[in-house]
């Protein structure tokens, strides 16, 4: 089975930065069950905020991606030392909305990740805070973590927060009620969703049930659950909120070559 893990940036930053480790030891597991994972982790202007003494994220586009740039470095230096203990290598994936709507640059990646995925290799994919503007970001990686999914031709999208499931209302409300599985094609309209922004990342119900939603309708399972419980969920099980996929099955994607070889694509350059 191949899985896209999103992480997202509270989930694995301040008093949750330990939490790394107990996410790359479930993936670990994952991949010793024979699951190909691809990783997709936000927090690199999280990572980038302490390091340049900024009080809290920044505000203004230049200073953003001046923090991405710093953090970025930290960021997938801390998911390697994390994955060396398990003797894995990571690679670095940066792309942009821009990237995904070209169709050479699409296909690009894709051939790019799924090499990667035959060497043993984890993708861990970020947006390119670097080189977005306002005008044409994801705008939060739960987004981005669906077009991956869909390139990528995945069987599952794993979207871990700090919320162990879908509510019907915001969870901080006294009689919320989690939802543990919503139907393909249910417009969930008796449910009251929210979005959060905090100092370190954006997003909330509101991006996660639209990515789910995307990754449904293009055949691929989705979960939504609480970082915490990534052992679980990437073990199989149904805990948290579980999008039913689209029921005409999985559509596949002809713009990736899986027979390229690693060979092929080292000497192409």
């Amino acid at each position: 089975m191949r899985i896209v893990v999103k992480v997202g940036s509270s989930s694995i930053s301040g008093a949750n930065t330990g939490q790394m480790l107990t996410i790359v030891d479930a993936i670990a597991s994952a991949r010793k069950a024979g699951h190909e994972i691809i990783l997709v982790s936000s927090g690199a202007i999280a990572s980038g905020i302490p390091v340049l003494q900024l009080q809290g994220r920044p505000t203004d586009l230049a200073t953003q991606q001046a923090a991405a740039a710093v953090g970025q470095n930290i960021l997938i230096g801390r998911w390697q030392a994390a994955l060396d203990f398990h003797k894995v290598v990571a690679g670095q994936i940066l792309l942009t909305t821009a990237d995904l709507g070209n169709t050479k640059t699409r296909a690009n990646a894709g051939r790019a990740m799924e090499t990667m995925l035959g060497m043993g290799v984890i993708p861990i994919v970020n947006e390119n805070d670097t080189v977005a503007t306002d005008e044409i970001r994801f705008g939060d990686n739960d987004k981005l973590a669906a077009l991956v999914a869909e390139l990528m031709d995945a069987d599952h999208l794993l979207l871990l927060s700090d919320v162990d499931a879908l509510y019907d209302r915001p969870p901080s409300v006294e009689d919320a009620k989690p939802i543990n599985f919503v139907a393909y094609g249910d417009a969930l309209e008796d449910i009251e969703l929210g979005a959060v922004a905090t100092d370190v990342g954006l997003g909330g119900a509101v991006t996660k049930v639209a990515a789910a939603r995307y990754a449904a309708e293009h055949g691929i399972t989705a979960q939504i659950t609480a970082a915490a419980y990534v052992q679980k969920a990437l073990a199989g099980d149904r805990l948290g909120t579980i999008f039913e996929s689209n029921p005409n099955g999985h559509p596949g994607n002809p713009t990736i070559d899986k027979t390229v070889t690693a060979q092929e694509t080292v000497t192409k350059g």
